[in-house]
This record gives C-alpha cells, structure tokens and sequence, in this order.
C-alpha cells in the first residue's frame, strides 16, 4: 500500500506543476435582445483556425500559447468585432467579454438561426431547466467527467433524493425502489438485464456513451404511466464536434491485492470457457456432470484493466449534413469481499457463517453507433444501436473455516460448507431511430421507434453443499436430491415500442403562447424463461478436501448406483405486456405564470402463462388488464428572473413486474429464495410537488422541494408466512404515505481567473408510513416503512480547478443515504406472532467518499487518478431477535462485508 499511494504523490506532484499554454475565456452579449446571452457566436485568434463557439449560455474558453494576440468575434447578421492587443500569459487565463450588434441594414426578422444545444455542460442544463415547465433535473457529460463518475448508476446518484445501493447497484429515488421507477434511453423504453429487476443495470452505460442523464421526478403525460418516484433517461452523445481519443486505464481493489487474495484468486470452473468476456458452452448440462470439473479455477495477476476508443466526423451528402458518432469500451475489474452471513426462522438462529467470502471477476463490452442526418435546419433523423456484453464471473463461498452452521442438516448441524459457482452473462442490443420535423413555424413533430433484444444467461451454475467432519473428512449433504447441483438459465427479451409527438403552436407572438402537445406511445414486450436443474443424490458419500469435489462426481458412481442423477422438469415461463396509450396537453402562460395540464388514457394487457415446480399443479396462467385515466399538472410562477415557483399534481400506477408475478423459485448464492406472488395487485399512486429554484447565475442553483405521496395497495418484498422463510412480493398494506423535503445547492464558491472551487450539494429527508395488513402484523407492530425507503439521503461534491490552459481539476465526492428495510417482516404462527415471527431485515446506512484528480499534460494528453470508496465502510444487514426464554429484543447483525478501495489511473489522448 505505501508503494501505491508514493506513486499517486509522485503522479499529482508531476501533474500540478506542468503548465505550458494560458487561456482566453468571457461570455457574449446579444444587445439586441437587453444583452442576454448569445449562444452559438464565432470567438478564433485572427489569421488562424484557433478559437471556439459560444455555448447555450453564451459562454467560451480556450487555450493557446503565450503571445499577442487580435481576437476576433463573429455571428451571423451582427457586426464583427476585432480586439487587437490580446496579451496571453503562460498558465493564466485572459478575461475577455464581448457585446454583439446586428450589422447596419440587416433587420433580425429576416435571419432564421438554428442549432443545437449542447446538453452536456451544466450551465446548457440548468438553463433548460430553468425555462422548463415540469420538474426535472439533468446532470451532463462535463460534471460527469469531472466528478470522476464512471457510469450511469453513480451519475443518477449526484442528483438530490437519489441513491445507489452499493450491494446490489439498484437506484432509488425519493426513498422508492425498482419497481417504482422506470429507465428509458432516448425516451424510449430500454430492457431490464436481470429477471430479479424492473430495471436495467445502469452500471452498464458508461459515460464515453452518456451526454446527459436526467431525473423526472414529477409525471407528465407523455411518459408512460407505470411510475411512482421518476424516471432515469439517458440521452446518448451525438458528434458535436471534436477529435478522436483513447483511453487506457488500469487499477486495483485492496481488498483484491491483500495477501493470501491476490496470488491466489479464485474463480469459477467456467471461465475456462470465456475468451474476451463472451463465454461458450462445451457441454450439454447433463453431460457436464460427469464431464466438467466441479472444482474452483484461479486467476493470475487480477488486476483491472479497461480501453475505450470514441470519435466521429462530420459529412455533406447530397448537400445536407451527415454525422457519424462511434464509442467503444471493454474494461475487466476484480473483487472481494469476506464477511458474516446469518439467517435466523422464528427468532432462532438457523444458520450461520463466519467466513462468507465472494470473488468477483466482471467484463464489460459496450458500444454505441450513432448516425444523425439533417435534411435541412427543419429536418433530422437519427439511428442509435447500443450493444452490451456483460459477463460476470461469481464465486461464493462460506464456511471453509469449519465453523458453518445449518439447523438440521445432515449428517452435521456444524462444519457446513457451501460453494455456489455462477456466470452470468448479459447481451443486450438496443436500436432506435428519431425523427425531429418542424413542419411549419407553429408545428413540431417528433416521432421514435425502437427494437430492443435481450439474452441473459446463467448457462452453468455449480452449487455444493457439503459438511467438513475433520480436516481429510468432507461428506456430502443430502437433506434433498439437488444439494449438489449444476443448473442452467435463460431469459429472453424482445421488445418493440415507440411514440409520435406533435405540438401545435397558437398566438406565436404573445409572451406566452399556448402549446397542445398530443400524442400516442405503446409498447409490446415478451419474455422466455426457462431453468433447469440437474441434481446429484450422494448420501454418505465422503471425500478429502473441499477443494477436489470433482473427486466423487466420475461416472463409475453413478453406474454402481452409489450416486444418483436427479434431473428436475424445466421451469418455465411466458410471458406478454402490450401498453398503448393516447395523451393530450396543454402549455399555457399569463405574464409571470405558466403551465402545464394533460390527461392520459392507457391500458396495459398483462399475460404469464407458467409451469414450475414448487407450485400447486405446476401450471398456471393469469390474464389482467388495467386502463386507467391519468392526469398531470404541472405550474410555475416567476417572482423574478431568477426566482421560480413550480407545483405539480399528478396520478400514475404501478404495474406488478413479470418475476413479481411467476411463482418460479430464485435462489441467491446466499441461499435465499424469492418468489412470485401471482395475486399480486397494482398500485395507484398519487404525487404532489411543491418546489422553489433560484439560479444566481448560469452554473449555480439553489432549491428546496416538499413533496407528498399517497400509494394504494403498495407492493414490497416481504418475508412469507408459515415454515419456508423465503420472500415474496405481496400487497402489505391497503396504502402508504410519503412525506418528504429537499434541498439542492450548486454554488461557485471561487469563480476567479486563476483558480475555481465549486460544490455541489443536496439532501433528502422523508417521512413513511405504511398501514400493514393484518396476515403481516405480528409483536403488536401494525405499521412499518416500505422496502427500499431511506429516511434520510446526503449527495456532496467539492471540485477545484486552477483554470489553466492544462487545468488540473480535483474532486472530492461523498454520498449518504440512512437504514433502509431489505425485506419486510412477517409472522410465521397468528395465534402466536408475538414470538413466532421474523422482523424485517435492515440494511444499514454508510458514507461513501471519492476523490478523483486530473491533469491535462498537453493539448492532446491527460491524466486521471482515483480513488473509489476510500472510506471502505462496512456494509451490513441487521435483524431484531427476541429471545424465546428472556423475551428480551436484540439487534443482530446477519450480513456483513467490506467492498474494499478502488484506486485507477488512466490515460488519455487524442489526436
């Protein structure tokens, strides 16, 4: 570790102090229009092809060598402006403001301006949601890149009321979970990766594919109805300009480079099948049984590894612009955790381990091609294909110290051993095309249709359950047929959705004209599932070590009849949901105060049709339809230029989801089973908004928000009553209540020309209350908060920058959200549910901090250092346990593991 962090020092000392070129930045004025800000303005170095555009804000900045200059301001229709005498000095920056003025016998009226803006600077997307109606708040590509967020689930969470589980990765907003929001690309619907989720895995878009992600929190008729705290789109980079780069980086965990862990890595037997993340399967899975080795692998040098390449260019075809934008990415990142596990049924301890340890071996492959082709300044279409190979290699096991404990195994209740040995993988291909026509002056359409594939597969997972009797005695456990197993799974989806948008435009030339938006979207979903299982009987059957299984799986046991193969029926499922929906609203103003009001319809058909085991009769279906009348309103009212005033209203659902619904069995490496409920019922769910905004200046913001939600029949993953301690998804109560309130600050705290400190803050404080049925009381307790709900949320980053021609920027980032409930409780006996039940397990809040530093060593090379998760805390679930014999109550942890810093350096040119 002191080798590592004396090389960070040596890397930042060489960073800080390289300094070459010095730096020309200002803002331009539009006098025409009471001198605000004029985007999209010509600002170069006179007699060469050095200089810049002015963003949506009206700002520039950029570099060149020290020297004398005449500089040089132009824009299309006003008069050009030269400053002569321009002195540049080495490492500082030159403040040069401009005001532009229409150019003598030229009238306004008859130039027609357009272009776009560039949604990746924090001050285009403050602007934008300044003027917006709806509530939603953004966060762009160039706070990204400084913050040193690496995707899109760590940028969602820099925006207020979001957080981002560090166990699973999921999101939540306001408090709320998977099931309550939705993520879309483009606004268009993208898959979820994963059949334990709503929602796709935002780790999987990395920022070389992000210009912006933006949180709605607040509902508008356009989007589609099924949420409840937002929804997380994803604007995807189009080329805007620029060169071509490549990123190199490379790094490690602590927890990875420990002794004992580093040269002796672990992984599972499959990754003798994966070359470049994409995995083959050698074997039919009956025949891998005896053919395949049930034994772990180990992997050299794990260290992290990443290369990303991206760049576009800019065509004229047949006299109209063609654009072409490509991104590329493949990384491999390794890690570890150890820690405790625990379980307990009924306030006894049913097992427990000491030593529950994971090895992770993940590699990502991502690409985005996008194709933008303007017709003219009225006209554009544009082809987006996002392609995704995710493979993760996971090994868990827990009990190799020989303290494991499993009530009721047998042959021991003591020296449990369990390995689970998985691959996941995920590929996912995402296509849509776009189309922007302004028809005429007072009529825009906007039309989207997308294709989307998904293919997730567990095609060999290895599961054993044995029992450690001495140090050269392991036996096999055989409470079941499927102890010792190797299963496969696969789901498959496909999906077709789109949209059609047409706004007319009325009194075009009063202050606020009034704007009805109308439309239609639907989607069409469909997904396979299936799994299998094949299973091993090895009653008695005994070994020597835990680490040669494979000793006893050879085909002479099971043709003496010494070991028996169990091989169970498939569980499958299908399954169908078609949502079509027509809207209307309405933009309206009367001096200081504007609008927005709509309506929806859509009805969403729901259909499963299944057959798995551990269901009464194995088949099933279910059928269900919901049409629902939807409205929104949305009000803000200026109290000046900077002061804002918004309300929202709105009524949305939320659908139960396909896994939340199948009665297929899901069983964690952990050993915890989860469950479909096919009675499960929708929410209803109804929102208001109150929120305030100042913007003191283009770059910062202040607001406060209060809000309030009312959910019908919420659904929450819930404990399961009776002998099986498993969990399932269940209508808990006939409503919940959320109260909550905001804050939000992003403030430049040293704006000067030589130096630049800003912060970024917010935090989230809510209030639940969920009324519990009454088959979910138990120890007198009859209301509870919903799954998922942090009380209390912190996000806070702190970024300097020494406004140099090769800027070094430093970030410091940290997040907080309090103990949220994992899983409700539940009794397992009623006429005795003050002492037989299980309480709700809690995962427990942490702070994570990240620093992030870079340096631009030259016009075309930089330098990044991170560190993630410096404060490596630890992560933990805690559960309530009431003794049998005293009653008294305690507070048990039952899982917990420290993820371990990462620390990266990467390099990038471009050319």
């Amino acid at each position: 570790m002191k080798k590592i962090f004396t090389v960070i020092i040596v890397l930042i000392s060489t960073v800080i102090f390289s300094q070459t070129k010095g730096t020309i930045s200002g803002i331009v004025l539009d006098k025409e229009v009471d001198n605000s800000p004029l985007p999209f303005a010509n600002v170069f170095i006179k007699g060469t092809t050095i200089g810049t555009t002015t963003e949506f804000e009206g700002t520039y900045t950029f570099q060149v060598s020290p020297g004398t200059y005449t500089v040089v301001f132009s824009f299309i229709g006003y008069q050009t402006i030269e400053i002569p005498n321009v002195v540049v000095y080495e490492g500082e920056t030159t403040k040069l403001d401009q005001i532009l003025s229409a150019s003598q016998g030229v009238s306004l009226n008859e130039i027609q301006i357009t272009g776009s803006t560039k949604k990746e600077s924090e001050s285009a997307l403050l602007t934008e949601q300044k003027k917006a109606t709806v509530i939603k708040e953004s966060i762009g590509a160039e706070r990204l890149a400084k913050t040193g967020v690496s995707n899109a689930a760590v940028a969602t969470s820099k925006i207020s009321g979001v957080t981002k589980n560090e166990g699973s990765g999921d999101i939540y907003i306001r408090g709320l979970g998977d099931r309550y929001l939705t993520s879309t690309m483009n606004g268009l619907p993208i898959p979820s990766d994963d059949v334990e989720k709503k929602n796709i895995d935002l780790n999987l878009f990395s920022t070389d594919i992000i210009q912006n992600v933006g949180i709605s929190k607040t509902y508008a008729t356009e989007s589609y109805a099924d949420q409840a705290s937002g929804n997380v789109d994803i604007t995807t980079k189009e080329y805007s300009g620029g060169k071509f780069s490549v990123d190199i980086s490379g790094g490690t965990n602590t927890n990875v480079i420990k002794e004992g862990v580093f040269d002796n890595f672990k992984a599972t037997q499959n990754v003798n099948d994966v070359s470049f993340g994409i995995y083959t399967k050698p074997y039919a899975l009956v025949n891998a049984i005896t053919l395949q080795s049930w034994n772990t692998e180990t992997r050299s040098t794990p260290l992290d590894f990443g290369i990303s390449f991206s760049g576009g260019k800019k065509f004229e075809i047949f006299g109209k612009d063609l654009s072409i934008f490509a991104t590329a990415s493949h990384d491999n990142s390794f890690s570890h955790e150890k820690g405790i596990f625990k379980k307990y049924r009924s306030n006894v301890l049913d097992n427990s381990f000491t030593d529950a340890e994971t090895y992770g071996s993940n590699v990502n492959t991502t690409g985005l091609f996008n194709l933008a082709y303007k017709l003219n300044g009225n006209h554009k279409i544009s082809y987006n294909s996002l392609f995704v190979n995710k493979t993760i290699d996971y090994l868990y096991e827990q009990g190799r110290n020989g303290e494991g404990y499993v009530f009721d195994q047998d042959p021991s209740e003591y020296g449990a051993f369990v390995r689970d040995q998985n691959l996941k993988q995920t590929r996912m291909f995402v296509n849509q095309v776009l189309g922007t026509h302004n028809i005429t002056e007072n009529n825009k359409l906007n039309w989207a249709v997308g294709y989307n594939y998904v293919i997730a597969k567990e095609p060999n997972r290895i599961r054993n359950e044995v029992n450690i009797l001495d140090e050269n005695t392991v036996q096999f456990a055989h409470v079941g047929d499927f102890q010792q197993r190797k299963s496969s799974q696969k789901i498959k989806d496909t999906e077709l959705n789109g949209y059609v948008k047409d706004q007319l435009i009325f009194n075009a030339d009063n202050d606020h004209p009034i704007k009805l938006n109308f439309g239609a979207n639907f989607r069409q979903k469909e997904r396979s599932f299936s799994s299998l299982f094949i299973g091993v009987r090895a009653k008695g059957f005994q070994v020597a070590s835990i680490d040669n299984l494979s000793e006893a799986f050879q085909k002479m046991y099971f043709d003496n009849g010494t070991l028996i193969l169990r091989e169970r029926t498939p569980d499958i499922y299908e399954a169908n949901l078609d949502a079509y929906a027509g809207f209307a609203n309405v933009d309206f103003g009367f001096k200081k105060f504007t609008g927005n009001i709509g309506v929806r319809y859509e009805t969403d058909e729901l259909g499963i049709i299944w057959d798995v085991g551990n269901y009464v009769g194995r088949v099933g279906s279910l059928s269900n339809n919901y049409n629902n009348i939807l409205p929104s309103l949305n009000l803000k009212f200026e109290i000046d230029e900077k002061n804002f005033v918004r309300l929202a209203g709105s009524k949305t659902i939320t659908l139960p989801e396909f896994k939340e619904l199948a009665p297929f069995e899901y069983v964690s490496p952990l050993g915890r089973v989860t469950k479909g409920n096919p009675d499960l019922k929708e929410s209803t769910n109804y929102n208001i908004d109150i929120k305030w905004e100042l913007f003191p200046s283009p770059k910062e913001l202040v607001s406060f928000t209060s809000f309030y939600k009312r959910i019908q029949d919420p659904i929450n993953l819930s404990q399961t009553r009776g002998s099986s301690g498993n969990f399932s998804y269940d209508n808990t109560g006939e409503k919940a209540d959320v109260i909550g309130i905001e804050f939000e600050t992003r403030l430049e705290l040293i704006d000067s020309e030589k130096s630049n400190l800003n912060l970024n803050f917010n935090a989230t404080r809510m209030w639940f209350k969920q009324d519990l049925l009454e088959e979910f009381q138990y120890n007198q307790k009859t209301v509870s908060n919903l799954q998922g709900a942090s009380e209390f949320i912190i996000n806070t980053a702190v970024s300097f920058s020494n406004n140099q021609e090769n800027e070094f920027v430093a970030t410091l980032a940290g997040n907080y959200s309090s103990d949220k409930i994992y899983a409700l409780g539940a009794p397992e006996d009623f006429a005795n549910s003050a002492v037989l039940y299980n309480d709700e397990i809690i995962e427990k809040g942490f702070v994570t901090l990240d620093l992030v530093l870079s340096k631009k060593l030259s016009e075309n090379l930089s330098l990044k250092i991170s560190g993630k998760n410096i404060l490596n805390p630890n992560i933990e679930q805690s559960q309530k346990v009431k003794s049998l014999s005293t009653q008294v109550e305690t507070n048990e942890i039952i899982s917990s593991y420290k993820k371990g810093m990462n620390l990266n350096l990467g390099i990038k040119y471009t050319f």
